[in-house]
């Protein structure tokens, strides 16, 4: 990750063109959410942690906002001011995770992932041939081939493309724009990345042009409405109140916001069907697990029936939930 002070410019609305947004937070309120954070997890971890094991609990790629907003009109949730888009090649295109972290990142997301590649298959209706943008370390390309997907990725860290590659599995380095012009698939999944895209809006049009006639999109996001309801009662005067939030936005990587687009369902809806996608299904869900094997016993216990129970109330709300799902179709 680049240590040079990032450069910034203005934003606007991505979905609707709107400049028109009411500011959710300045750069002391997330401050203080960085805080909130690491006074969390610190508790959660064993001591002697390494200092890379925090990376994507306590410490992001991405810097906390210097202010969010969010749209007007149609209530998506951004940066604003916003990283120029050439930081974002410098923050996820250097370096990488060591190799037992990568290790670890692929086994436990692997798991995770089961559901998600069960639900492109039943999307999908049959096999067929999967590209994954953002394919980090091939957690979801095994879990795909286990459900009789071809799945193959595309990354922008050569890194994480080498240990993927270790471990038989196709990635091409570079983005979406970069694969061959000739190459289409009967779908393409956008994991945990769309909402970190400098033009998400542009890469959902080289989506459809990749796609197969009637080709599905996947794609998984953090869920800004979600963010912004429960950091409203960080500093609630009920303290349960208070805790249910802070767990909430923890467990889920919500807290910081470390993001660039904070999607609605409405809003990620809308932005689809003006890309030329149908959204035929619309899933909640929560953050794949973190803890790892520097977490306190306890706290592993914690995370799961966390989740568990988020998970539940995800299910039955999407729109409320931590992180949302989408499945569109190409439409004619």
């Amino acid at each position: 990750m680049s240590s040079a002070r990032p450069a910034y410019e203005f934003a606007h609305c991505i979905v609707c063109g709107h400049t028109d947004s009411d500011v959710l937070g300045e750069q002391e309120d997330l401050r203080r959410e960085v805080e909130v954070l690491w006074e969390y997890q610190s508790r959660r971890f064993k001591t002697g942690t390494p200092t890379r094991r925090l990376m994507d609990r306590v410490a992001f790629s991405q810097d906390p906002p210097l202010r969010l907003v969010r749209c007007r009109e149609c209530g998506l949730i951004y940066r604003n001011p916003v990283e120029r888009a050439r930081e974002l090649e410098s923050i996820y295109g250097d370096g990488g995770p060591s190799r037992d972290t990568m290790f670890a990142l692929h086994d436990t997301q692997r798991a995770a992932y089961r559901a998600q590649a069960r639900r492109l298959r039943e999307a999908l209706g049959r096999g067929g041939s999967v590209l994954e943008v953002g394919s980090y370390v091939g957690a979801f390309l095994d879990a795909a081939r286990d459900v009789g997907l071809a799945a193959e990725g595309v990354d922008v860290n050569i890194a994480t493309n080498d240990f993927t590659r270790a471990l038989r599995f196709t990635v091409h380095d570079g983005e979406l724009r970069d694969m061959p012009c000739d190459r289409s698939f009967d779908a393409i999944t956008i994991w945990n990345t769309f909402d970190q895209l400098a033009d998400p809006r542009a890469t959902l049009v080289d989506v459809v042009h990749r796609l197969n006639p009637s080709g599905v999109f996947a794609v998984r996001v953090p869920n800004g409405e979600c963010y912004a309801t429960w950091r409203a009662r960080l500093d609630a005067p009920n303290r349960f109140e208070r805790g249910a939030a802070r767990a909430i936005l923890a467990q889920n990587n919500l807290l910081t916001f470390p993001y660039r687009w904070g999607f609605t369902v409405a809003s990620l809806m809308r932005l689809l069907h003006e890309c030329g996608l149908s959204v035929e299904r619309v899933y909640g869900d929560v953050l794949v697990p973190t803890s790892d094997e520097w977490t306190r016993l306890w706290a592993r216990t914690e995370e799961r029936l966390a989740k568990a129970a988020m998970r539940v109330a995800a299910a039955r709300s999407p729109e409320r939930a931590p992180w949302i799902e989408l499945y569109g179709r190409v439409t004619a």
